[in-house]
């Protein structure tokens, strides 16, 4: 005998007229977010992967020390992340840039992320926490931002994929860890999303956000001056004055440091003594890394674990230089000049140091690879299985070299 369902009367409205009639709502102007802002349930679906290769991170971060860690006790969890930089973000945001006990130069690092370290600092928040919150919120906006980039210039699909790929790139620990990169994507892709969509004011305002956490911001001010220039959509010339914004903040840092050391370009030169960032022709940057690369160049008091350690991570930024190489060259190929000039200009200066450094982590910046990558593995679902197969095993070395205090990028 068929069950008969009981009928829903009229005056109880359906689970699904009462969410039409929530939607018709009238709301008050100031809650009512522009379409673009709105948020869409594929962006729930993409913060739902970032909380889940959290978890990953997290998980690597609990285990890896106790199996991998060197002389002496395993350190606490919090310990774990208080590596390599860290230590002078954590430095600018208690002590200032010009502590005379300090003997680094850290005028090399921009003020973006210790000031949100010293908030969190004098509310009572251990600076690594503090930095460690701000790379999982930034994260996971530029996660959202990636996938509704991806999806606009790919179409629907290709940002799921861009997004996760992004996420579990082989140097993507240093998404979690309380670097600059979050915080830097966290304006950069919301940034170029909006411009991409003509809304020039919103665009270069969190541009220049980007340009008060890391240099790399500059690179991004000139791309958004060469998309400005050459994107087909009609353009308000008036709206080309936004682009002055995003140079602000650096205009605002070289005039702090003149004042405090007679030099406009103190945070350059501090680069070069500190990390041998001076210019150099490419063939012998290209050459100093190779040697790097084959143990040919031994580094001075290192255990051979060490040295081995720097070997493999130079190899990784040549292999990183060559994947930049070919992304600029394929975008050059297709006439995307502003997303060339982004990756093309950082290339470019990464090939004029005295050594390729810290290039695989400057791929999380280009988000025309991941966007790249992403489509891809919309039309062929075999680069979508074969880069994950590839990635996730180098994420885990990555993330529990970085947890155990290895050089990691």
């Amino acid at each position: 005998m068929t069950a008969v369902r009981p009928a829903v009367p009229k005056d109880e409205p359906s689970a699904s007229g009462w969410r039409s009639r929530l939607r018709s709502l009238p709301l008050p102007s100031w809650l009512r977010l522009p379409s673009w802002v709105r948020p869409r349930p594929q962006d729930l679906e993409v913060l739902a992967w970032w909380v889940l290769t959290r978890l990953g991170v997290l998980l690597v971060a609990l285990t890896a020390p106790w199996v991998f860690h060197g002389e002496g006790k395993v350190p606490p969890f919090l310990e774990r992340w208080k590596q390599w930089d860290f230590w002078h973000f954590d430095h600018i945001a208690r002590n200032g840039y010009f502590d005379p006990n300090w003997e680094d130069p850290v005028e090399a690092f921009f003020p973006g992320l210790p000031m949100l370290m010293r908030l969190g600092h004098l509310l009572g928040v251990p600076s690594v926490v503090a930095g460690l919150a701000v790379s999982f919120l930034a994260g996971g906006v530029a996660a959202v931002a990636l996938a509704r980039l991806a999806d606009l210039e790919w179409g629907e699909g290709a940002g799921r994929r861009a997004a996760l790929m992004w996420m579990v790139a082989p140097p993507a620990i240093f998404l979690a860890a309380p670097y600059t990169e979050s915080l830097f994507l966290g304006f950069a892709i919301p940034a170029w999303l909006a411009a991409r969509r003509g809304h020039w004011g919103v665009a270069t305002v969190l541009a220049a956000g980007a340009s008060s956490v890391r240099v790399s911001g500059l690179f991004l001010a000139l791309a958004l001056v060469v998309e400005f220039l050459t994107s087909p959509k009609r353009r308000e010339w008036i709206n080309g004055l936004w682009l002055i914004v995003p140079f602000v903040p650096l205009l605002a840092y070289m005039t702090y440091l003149r004042i405090r050391t007679g030099d406009w370009l103190r945070w350059y030169h501090a680069q070069e003594e500190g990390w041998y960032r001076g210019f150099t022709a490419p063939h012998e940057a290209f050459l100093h890394t190779w040697s790097a690369a084959t143990g040919r160049l031994k580094f001075a008091n290192v255990t051979d674990a060490m040295q081995a350690n720097f070997e493999w991570m130079f190899r990784a930024e040549l292999v990183a230089m060559v994947v930049g190489l070919v992304v600029t060259a394929v975008l050059l190929a297709l006439r995307r000049w502003s997303e060339a000039t982004w990756i093309g200009v950082q290339v470019a200066a990464f090939a004029s140091s005295y050594w390729f450094f810290s290039v695989p982590r400057a791929t999380l910046l280009w988000f025309p690879l991941w966007i790249g990558l992403g489509a891809l593995a919309v039309r062929w679902v075999w680069v979508w299985r074969a880069y994950l197969m590839l990635a996730v095993p180098l994420f885990g070395v990555w993330a529990a070299a970085y947890v155990t205090g290895r050089w990691s990028g």
